[in-house]
């Protein structure tokens, strides 16, 4: 199967889904590869310039936190096999959401965790956030589960440099830093400029 007939049988699982539990609204469906889908997928931009995943070295273990529907999680573990990736939600209709997606795609890549960030343990070389709390808050809940050479991923709107700034004493706290800001856009007739915040600990 080739990845467009894939994602093709992904979108028909997850609306079938979506139809029980409602993890994106009912208006959304229609946009679900322009919102979500190739929203998730502009990880790209930070792997080309920052990692760059090759499947011949170790495995690679991302934590997509307060995952909701899946996304990042989902299109990243369809996407790119060599990484392991977890998805995190406190909520158990999201996350066995997510495990019959995983079952129905046979995605063996893909991982599930019903918890708090706060209560779980081990540490992630990839953290991605979208979606979830302001920046502020979520690094709270990322940096401790980050490899000491890891990268954290927020996924934020045009005000992601509000955001920065109002983050800098909890990026100070965890001895952390703002490396790069990405921005693209969606695929939408309107104007939909999206960033991902890249920050790391300082060195």
């Amino acid at each position: 199967m080739n990845n467009k007939d894939f994602y093709s049988q992904y979108i028909n699982v997850f609306l079938n889904q979506n139809a029980k539990l409602n993890l994106i609204s009912k208006n959304d469906e229609k946009y679900l590869w322009e919102k979500h889908i190739y929203d998730s997928l502009s990880i790209e931009n930070f792997f080309n310039k920052y990692l760059k995943p090759d499947i011949n070295n170790p495995k690679t273990k991302l934590l997509d936190i307060g995952t909701g529907g899946g996304f990042p999680a989902v299109p990243i573990a369809i996407t790119y096999p060599e990484i392991e990736v977890f998805a995190l939600d406190s909520i158990r209709k999201k996350i066995n959401a997510i495990e019959n997606i995983k079952l129905e795609l046979n995605l063996q890549n893909l991982h599930t965790i019903c918890d708090r960030a706060e209560k779980i343990n081990g540490k992630f070389s990839i953290i991605t956030s979208r979606a979830v709390a302001p920046l502020n808050v979520i690094i709270d809940y990322a940096m401790p589960l980050l490899d000491k050479n890891g990268y954290f991923v927020a996924y934020k709107s045009l005000k992601a440099s509000e955001e920065i700034f109002e983050a800098k004493n909890t990026l100070k706290k965890h001895n952390a830093q703002v490396i790069d800001l990405i921005s693209y856009e969606l695929p939408l007739k309107e104007n939909h400029t999206r960033n991902l915040v890249i920050i790391n600990r300082k060195k």
